[in-house]
């Protein structure tokens, strides 16, 4: 359940946006390349023009989470808009009400769309399940003007991306007692940051005592601590660059004692956070990929070659096949939103930082970034406890149990 904390910030910048004069971006002019045109009555046309997303809806868990982040950031005051709102938001968050927000409509400039249509539903001219609310005109820009989708999304996938970032050491950790690894990379000494070091421990505590069977092992054991450790860093980056735009009053005009326009709402630092995330989750996902081919190798694991049961047989072999599928997939995904730009808006708005795609991204990593564990898991598995020829192989089991995985 949501509960409201004492919402004095919202309270002291609504009475600062009720004695402001003269021009206010969204209050009393158009938006955009309207910005220099007065309009008497702005907010019905706003939301009416802007409730126009495509494609499918979004599920109910990134609805409920959309609202979560914008009721906090309203939270932190800073918008100017009616308090009496807040409580609202709450109730329609407790009771999971569902906008019909679709998934397309937003560059990373502000969820406009989706906060557009979540407003006409609180004004009664949307249907949903959710409580009314006769938002003002005067607060449409104040409620529509912000990422809260867009953070949402991107709140979710750090949070399942931290939970399989963690699995992933003790998958590896099954892979270097099934080939017999050498420890040596991961002692303290050899570690040069903080999450390759966190790795390295985490991996020793899991495994027991090895006697290496090589020299030297391949990257997919070797490098494994300053690999995951690079993917752990990106991780807390973004989950940092995130939280305190959950917790902010991205807001424009931000009202304090005066409106000051500005441009906060640009996401185009957590498109960069989010874009690193995904290309380190793509490394260390091609180390799990090189382990699984190391299973796969008598030398390694003193087994038939793919783990068979008969000489000949073709044991783990196609999960070589699924596994690099999956990371095709997450290599794909990997590509950089930050790269590109929009002109927009008769070039007023000539920038655009496209975060929304970079959180969609993250969420889409999940599931292929998953698959490729489940691989190794599976594997892994087989190799240390021997093979199981009446037994099919079953990576979706495998994928419901990498929170168990030790």
């Amino acid at each position: 359940m949501v509960g409201l904390g004492p919402a004095e910030a919202a309270e002291r910048s609504w009475r600062a946006a009720r004695k402001l004069t003269g021009p206010v971006y969204g209050r009393t002019t158009g938006v955009g390349a309207n910005r220099q045109v007065t309009v008497h009555d702005p907010g019905p046309d706003l939301l009416r023009s802007h409730a126009a997303g495509a494609g499918p809806l979004i599920g109910p868990e990134r609805a409920t989470a959309m609202l979560a982040v914008r009721l906090n950031q309203l939270l932190a005051g800073g918008s100017g808009l009616d308090p009496a709102l807040l409580p609202v938001l709450a109730e329609a968050i407790n009771g999971r009400a569902r906008p019909p927000v679709r998934e397309y409509g937003a560059i990373g400039t502000g969820d406009l769309t989706a906060l557009s249509i979540t407003a006409l539903c609180l004004r009664g001219e949307i249907p949903w399940d959710g409580p009314a609310f006769p938002l003002a005109s005067a607060d449409a820009l104040p409620f529509i003007s912000s990422s809260a989708l867009t953070l949402a999304d991107a709140a979710l996938a750090i949070t399942d991306l931290r939970r399989l970032l963690d699995a992933s050491i003790r998958i590896a950790a099954l892979s270097w007692q099934a080939v017999h690894a050498s420890a040596e990379p991961l002692a303290a000494v050899v570690q040069r940051t903080a999450d390759s070091a966190a790795v390295a421990a985490a991996l020793r505590d899991l495994l027991p005592a090895l006697s290496p069977a090589r020299i030297q092992d391949p990257y997919g054991y070797r490098a494994c601590p300053q690999v995951h450790g690079a993917a752990l860093t990106a991780l807390r980056h973004a989950e940092d660059t995130v939280t305190t735009a959950i917790n902010s009053a991205l807001e424009n005009p931000l009202v304090t004692t005066e409106a000051h326009h500005n441009g906060n709402f640009h996401t185009g630092p957590i498109a960069l956070a989010l874009d690193a995330l995904r290309a380190a989750l793509t490394q260390t996902a091609s180390l799990s990929a090189a382990r699984l081919a190391t299973l796969m190798e008598p030398s390694y694991t003193g087994r038939l070659p793919f783990l068979a049961a008969a000489e000949g047989a073709s044991g783990l072999l196609i999960l070589e096949y699924v596994a690099h599928d999956a990371l095709a997939t997450l290599r794909q995904l990997a590509t950089p939103v930050t790269t590109g730009t929009a002109v927009l808006s008769r070039g007023v708005e000539d920038h655009a930082g496209f975060a929304t795609q970079a959180a969609r991204a993250c969420l889409a990593a999940r599931e292929p970034y998953e698959i490729v564990l489940a691989c190794e898991l599976v594997a892994a598995e087989r190799a240390l406890s021997g093979p199981e020829p009446d037994r099919p192989i079953d990576v979706e089991a495998a994928r419901k149990r990498l929170d168990g995985a030790d």
